[in-house]
């Protein structure tokens, strides 16, 4: 199980002393869909330039325009670019080229999706790579990431499976026998006190529950 750190809604300069900070217990970097829309491409190049040790998503939640989009992230420097799953299949298509092309990867988002159907469309296209995911706006309601998430990708063969959404070190023993692979935490490391600790101690929490 990998810990991936979710930096949006903050400065480039919060984002770049985050890494720092947590370098040593986080295995991906995830730059925001906020944090690319203020500072574009530059801030992907710039992470990719600074910290060429750590795997670099850029998430673009592309749902449109496929390919450009695709090319954009990984010609900065990212290793994975998200599209969301109520996109147009072509779009999909698109971007799975385009990834192969970069030796990359195609994250799709199924925030807002609870359809069995149109994830087995999805691994039809060649996704394999999935993210169950409870929006900002969810978990201002409560609704959190849960085990329960993982019957939507149930019995996918060979996936890379991500969860995010409000996840926490008091929650990571929820994913107890879960086929996750990838823990997406973004307040609960960003806004400790102290941000180094709090990855530290999730890394703690998911290597417990492994």
């Amino acid at each position: 199980m990998k810990l991936q750190l979710a930096l949006d809604r903050m400065t480039r300069d919060e984002c770049l002393s985050l890494i720092q900070e947590t370098y040593e217990f986080v295995d991906i970097v995830e730059m925001g869909t906020g944090v690319i829309k203020e500072y574009g491409m530059a801030i992907i190049r710039e992470v990719h330039s600074q910290f060429p040790g750590k795997t670099l998503l850029a998430d673009m939640k592309t749902c449109d325009a496929g390919k450009h989009e695709a090319k954009q992230a990984f010609e900065a420097g990212a290793e994975i670019v998200t599209a969301m799953a109520f996109s147009a299949d072509r779009t999909i298509e698109e971007m799975l080229e385009v990834a192969q092309e970069y030796q990359g990867i195609i994250l799709i988002d199924l925030l807002g999706i609870h359809d069995v159907v149109r994830v087995k469309e999805l691994y039809a296209l060649g996704v394999r790579h999935f993210c169950l995911h409870k929006g900002k706006d969810m978990q201002s309601t409560n609704h959190l990431a849960k085990a329960e998430d993982f019957e939507l990708v149930q019995g996918l063969a060979e996936c890379t499976i991500y969860i995010a959404g409000g996840i926490t070190q008091e929650t990571v023993h929820h994913f107890k026998d879960t086929p996750i692979d990838i823990l997406i935490v973004g307040s609960g490391i960003t806004g400790a006190k102290i941000p180094a600790q709090a990855a530290q101690h999730l890394k703690q929490e998911m290597q417990n529950i492994n």
